[in-house]
């Protein structure tokens, strides 16, 4: 996997002062997406154990609410191959910061076990540690800069209790 960009302290995507990961590559190509250059799975620099360590280590201040994925889209099945084991060790060793994510594919519909046009082997481990998951492709017509944490109408704001896959 490959990410865009990490940012340090981003206030923009998500509760509180966050450590935000942008990884690479993305099929939804949404019209009008402000990170287009995520959308080449070979963008930017790869996913290595220092950038892992990295991570880890940005997300130890106090002042720092937790970490956010994003991209690209961190629900493509190569990315949430490597994602989740990264997420896991992130609830293990940061107890107390969430995890936030976003996609364009929606919960309900493509991250469904069976039907899920993107479940894979690992999407349930992902699922089970995100506190938060922001779904719903980006649509230009429904866009809504007074919207917090979202971009347009049709995305939601799904918070995930405990190790549930299902958000409440």
């Amino acid at each position: 996997m490959y990410y865009g960009t990490i940012k340090k302290t981003d206030i923009a995507n998500g509760e509180g002062v966050r450590v935000s990961l942008f990884v690479s590559g993305c099929r939804n190509c949404c019209k009008g997406c402000f990170n287009r250059e995520t959308w080449n799975f070979r963008y930017g620099r790869e996913f290595t154990g220092e950038t892992e360590a990295e991570l880890i280590s940005l997300l130890q201040p106090d002042y720092i609410a937790g970490l956010t994925v994003l991209g690209g889209d961190p629900f493509e099945e190569e990315n949430q191959r490597v994602l989740a084991p990264f997420l896991e060790r992130v609830k293990r060793t940061c107890p107390g910061k969430t995890i936030w994510c976003y996609t364009g594919y929606v919960w309900d519909r493509d991250l469904v076990p069976e039907t899920g046009r993107k479940h894979c082997e690992v999407t349930d481990r992902m699922l089970a540690v995100l506190d938060v998951l922001v779904d719903g492709p980006f649509i230009e017509a429904e866009k809504d800069i007074s919207l917090q944490f979202r971009g347009s109408k049709n995305q939601r704001i799904l918070r995930f209790t405990g190790s549930t896959s299902e958000p409440n």
